[in-house]
């Protein structure tokens, strides 16, 4: 709630401060005492858009501290933590305006922009008067403020979540149609291409080897006589011969050479296993130089037709194989298409309807509620001598969304069989503030932290009228802080905490200033309001009786 408010160099406020408490704070004063000075200060340190020239004559600069103390999970805390800035219970708001109109900002002696103030302006403060277009009057914000009324935070969470699964699963509908609509121009290409290249089955690695295999073919002719001939001279008419002809006779007269033949035989086997694997390795290549004349001409059509079609698609011969698998995944998945479609379109119609239901049941949970609030609109208001008008929550179908398919409107007709409409276009000025104070008792929860003001709410209204309005404004008060602008006796004797805002002239300069009042102050005060600049006895006794309810 609001604790204090600071108000330095604004209009014809030179230096003030006060403090405000919970319950009913009552601000009374004169006509042009500067009550509405204070609310466009505190609506300048809240970020609303008002007036420009707030600036103080003679002085350089505005400025307005605002402090509030919050209890733990008060949604400022989220919007503070959305922003990057942290508190410990306390939130001090402070905003200067300079001679030329520029602003600065600080949250908690942080620079912050209007933009954060005007966010944390929405969980601390409500302003309700004749121009509450920022609240209740506000036609975008009462389907909002019937579902509080209702308690239907977990029906419109199903139908946030259903028209989440709505959206994704039309999202994927329509995705699945595009690639299938692109798939479809690319079909003829797709199915001439998968089939040429399937026929020819192409291999990674295979350019190279096929181009190595080539080569060799090309080359045997060259070489394949030399290798002949050297293979013959290793064999048994060569060196395979003559070794073992060395080999039996070295044998034979090993046994007279008394061990000295020993190594030059060993040495000799080793040479026989070297040459042996020597013929094996050249009779291997001799093998792989005999191929057969169509080989060469088959491998080499086979690796111009992989060249061929390597520059054909723009890709290395060795690319070809994935591309082949690439474009078979697209033509399967467009074969493919037509059943994923039939699937996801029946995915996407069960989650519309899945939407549908909880649209609908979130829709006749809002009747009911409608037709509760209503009801509880006709007892409130027949207390504030309005009991022949008819407030009426219109719910009319609209286009659906995350919240549901209702648009919600209050509509008001101020006498029987009369046209209803918009509560400020059909009620008057005193009419209006009433409908609103009646609207805010039966809509408000007792949110905790909540500052409600009410600017001038009892305008045109007296007598026992102006009684209800405060003994309704007491109630709005008992579970928070309600701020109110009165010029209402009736109203002002029943607040917990009494301020009188007056003017001061000191060397032809106007000034405001704001006092809290004591209890025979506050008979004073509520005794002007009653009888003028002539306080009677009369009045007095008329303000004590107010004051002891």
């Amino acid at each position: 709630m609001l604790r204090g408010l600071d108000i330095r160099d604004m209009l014809i406020i030179d230096r003030l401060e006060l403090e405000f408490q919970p319950g009913l704070n009552v601000l009374t004063g004169e006509t042009g005492a500067g009550k509405s000075i204070l609310l466009d200060s505190l609506g300048f340190v809240l970020g609303w858009r008002g007036r420009a020239d707030l600036v103080r004559a003679g002085a350089e600069q505005g400025e307005v501290t605002a402090w509030f103390e919050l209890p733990d999970g008060h949604a400022a805390f989220d919007v503070l933590a959305e922003a990057g800035y942290e508190t410990d219970g306390e939130l001090v708001l402070r905003r200067v305006n300079t001679r030329d109109g520029r602003k600065a900002a600080w949250v908690n002696d942080r620079r912050a922009s209007g933009e954060l103030l005007r966010a944390l302006s929405e969980t601390l403060v409500e302003l309700h008067g004749q121009h509450d277009d920022r609240g209740l009057l506000n036609i975008r914000g009462h389907r909002a403020l019937l579902d509080e009324f209702g308690g239907f935070d977990a029906a419109r969470a199903r139908v946030r979540a259903a028209w989440r699964d709505k959206a994704a699963a039309e999202k994927a509908l329509n995705a699945a149609h595009a690639a299938a609509a692109e798939l479809a121009e690319e079909e003829d290409f797709l199915r001439h291409a998968v089939a040429e290249l399937e026929a020819l089955q192409p291999e990674a690695g295979e350019d190279e080897a096929l181009d190595a295999r080539r080569r060799l073919m090309q080359g045997a002719e060259r070489i394949r006589e030399d290798i002949t001939r050297a293979f013959q001279a290793l064999g048994m008419d060569g060196a395979e011969g003559a070794m073992n002809d060395a080999s039996r006779w070295l044998e034979d007269a090993a046994g007279q050479a008394e061990g000295g033949l020993d190594a030059p035989l060993t040495a000799l086997s080793r040479a026989m296993a070297e040459l042996g694997e020597a013929q094996s390795g050249v009779e291997q290549v001799l093998d792989s130089l005999a191929f057969d004349p169509r080989e060469l001409e088959e491998t080499e059509e086979r690796l111009f037709a992989l060249r061929g079609l390597a520059r054909k698609h723009q890709v290395l011969p060795d690319e070809l194989a994935v591309l082949m698998a690439e474009l078979r995944g697209k033509l399967d998945a467009f074969e493919a298409s037509g059943a994923d479609i039939a699937a996801l379109g029946a995915g996407s119609r069960a989650a519309q309807d899945a939407y549908d239901a909880a649209a609908g049941a979130l829709t006749s949970a809002r009747k009911k509620a409608a037709t509760r609030l209503d009801k509880a609109m006709g007892a409130e208001l027949a207390p504030l001598k309005m009991e022949r008008a008819v407030f009426k929550t219109q719910i009319t179908e609209t286009e659906a969304g995350p919240d549901g398919a209702d648009m919600v409107a209050f509509t008001v007709a101020t006498n029987p069989g009369a046209p209803s409409g918009p509560l400020n276009k059909i009620a008057s000025g005193g009419e209006l503030s009433r409908f609103l104070l009646a609207l805010k008792v039966c809509l408000t929860g007792g949110r905790a932290g909540q500052t409600m003001i009410f600017d001038e709410i009892d305008r045109g209204v007296g007598g026992a009228t102006a009684d209800a309005v405060g003994r309704r404004l007491a109630r709005l008060s008992e579970e928070g802080q309600v701020l109110v602008v009165t010029h209402s006796p009736q109203v002002a004797a029943l607040g917990a905490h009494h301020w009188r805002v007056a003017k001061r002239v000191e060397q032809d300069l106007t000034f405001s200033q704001v006092d809290p009042l004591s209890t025979q102050a506050r008979v004073d005060e509520i005794a002007r309001m009653l009888s003028g600049d002539t306080i009677t006895d009369a009045a007095r006794a008329a303000a004590e009786e107010l004051l002891r309810g």
